[in-house]
């Protein structure tokens, strides 16, 4: 099922006398997320990503724009008319239930042509638990289950629905680090399984990353940047975008644009043809610093980290923002590690330059 999202947005009314203002919520939010595929909402906390979510499951009304779900205007469509299957942050499962009854539940509610038997919803909550893997675990309780298998839970929940459209509001967050990984593989196997268009929020641009077809960054309510995870990564539109993806962060530092050379700290890092004389805002990815004994860019050397096949060298730089800068070479180079500097050249494509004022990019 293909949603299209038209000048979408969503204004709250102020709060009080100190917030008297309105609050935009979604910005004229434009979007079209292909059939089938899974696309990740990615960004801060109050960034809109949530509520665009729930207005496209109905439990929100847009301010203005449009919400199609194929050729269909479901605007203002109730919530159970739009064939949505929707999985919560805190999971939202019935304590005093047992799993095949938890997912069992939404069938209950159909009336008419729809209406099944008890044989037949349990038999489409077999099928639901098989996709997921806990059929063996449908005769517990929630609180009998870890926090992964809760998860489980409620994604079977939202499928038995059969539904058109698969709406994840940040899954994993209740997980640990291990588990985090483990479900949101098995996310991507079940969406790539079941093929149904699926919409993630979630403000960790690891599991956005790893997981989604396209991404969509967003911020304070307004669109930032659409894409493929690594085309983002790798050409990013302006500094927010290039701050809010990456682990480690990306490296910026106050440059200086003179006579198509590019400087930092009166260090000649490069040249950058057709840049105007100015000031700028440098980004360097983590992977785009080469050990060189001779490089152009000098930096006070603080330790070492080894990370099995690569190493982490931090160290920091009087015009870097970052309290430390991190460098990500391979495991095999030597490093003195009684030197006080360290020196490296810069690979040109993990450079960016962005404008001082409004981090918008500079392109070379």
């Amino acid at each position: 099922m293909k949603i299209v999202l038209e000048h979408l947005t969503k204004e709250f009314p102020g709060r009080g006398k100190k917030n008297p203002g309105k609050v935009i919520a979604v910005n004229d939010f434009s979007f079209q997320i292909p059939d089938g595929k899974l696309v990740g909402l990615l960004g801060p906390s109050g960034c809109g990503k949530s509520t665009t979510l729930n207005l496209i499951c109905g439990l929100l009304k847009p301010t203005g724009g449009k919400i199609l779900f194929g050729e269909d205007d479901v605007t203002n469509l109730p919530p159970e008319h739009r064939g949505v299957g929707l999985v919560f942050q805190n999971y939202a499962l019935y304590p005093h239930l047992t799993v095949l009854k938890n997912i069992t539940f939404p069938l209950e509610n159909l009336r008419g042509a729809d209406k099944l038997t008890k044989s037949q919803m349990e038999e489409r909550a077999l099928e639901a638990a098989r996709l997921v893997q806990i059929e063996a675990l449908m005769d517990r309780k929630p609180g009998e289950l870890s926090g992964g298998q809760q998860q489980r839970v409620a994604i079977a929940r939202a499928l038995v629905k059969m539904p058109k459209v698969l709406l994840l509001d940040e899954p994993l967050s209740n997980l640990d680090a291990r588990l985090r990984l483990q479900t949101r593989e098995e996310i991507r196997r079940i969406q790539q399984q079941t093929r149904i268009t699926t919409v993630f929020v979630t403000h960790d641009q690891d599991e956005a990353m790893s997981i989604s077809d396209l991404i969509v960054v967003m911020k304070e309510g307004v669109v930032q940047q659409i894409g493929k995870p690594q085309e983002v990564y790798d050409d990013p539109v302006n500094l927010f975008v290039a701050k809010f993806l990456g682990t480690p962060p990306i490296n910026v530092f106050q440059g200086t644009v003179k006579n198509e050379r590019l400087s930092i700290g009166g260090d000649e890092i490069m040249d950058v043809k057709g840049v105007a004389d100015q000031e700028v805002a440098v980004g360097i990815r983590p992977e785009g610093f080469l050990l060189q004994e001779d490089g152009p860019l000098r930096c006070d050397l603080s330790r070492i980290e080894v990370m099995g096949r690569d190493i982490s060298l931090v160290s920091t730089h009087k015009c870097c923002e970052n309290p430390a800068i991190r460098s990500i070479i391979d495991a095999e180079s030597s490093v003195d590690t009684s030197a006080e500097t360290v020196r490296f050249a810069i690979k040109p494509h993990k450079l960016f330059l962005f404008q001082k004022e409004n981090g918008e990019r500079i392109r070379f």
